[in-house]
């Protein structure tokens, strides 16, 4: 049977491997540190079901405003980092080729980002679907 770990002391008593996770998050950038919470976040999410004593939680996205410039790729990182629930690998084709007509078509970039936005919303949609689907709602 798996036991829950004790909370996180990062002060005197902390394992090494707590303070070198420490060390490395430390000197990370923003968006990385963020990255590297929503993964921390989806283990001990699996690890507490994996304990049966925890209700899955229904992720939200978290909204970063649209700056008023933005490149295509920009918006990519932008909305992944939103919707950072979303698996990308089902998004990859869409997004590709959006990307594609960006760069080889000479598609206006506002409206490559507007397309984009609206599939990660729908993307989401159907994400608290299947939620719905499975109890997590």
């Amino acid at each position: 049977m798996l036991m829950p770990h004790p909370p996180f002391n990062a002060g005197a008593g902390s394992s090494p491997e707590e303070r070198e996770l420490l060390r490395l998050y430390r000197e990370l950038n923003g968006q990385d540190k963020a990255s590297l919470r929503a993964f921390a976040a989806f283990l001990h999410q699996r690890f507490q079901e994996e304990l049966g004593g925890a209700e899955p939680v229904r992720h939200e996205p978290r909204p970063i405003p649209r700056p008023e410039e933005e490149t295509v790729v920009g918006a990519i990182k932008r909305l992944s980092e939103s919707f950072y629930m979303l698996d990308r690998s089902q998004m990859l084709h869409e997004t590709s080729g959006l990307m594609t007509e960006h760069l080889l078509q000479g598609r206006d970039a506002m409206d490559v980002i507007d397309e984009l936005e609206a599939m990660f919303q729908r993307h989401f949609a159907n994400y608290q679907g299947q939620a719905k689907d499975q109890g997590r709602d």
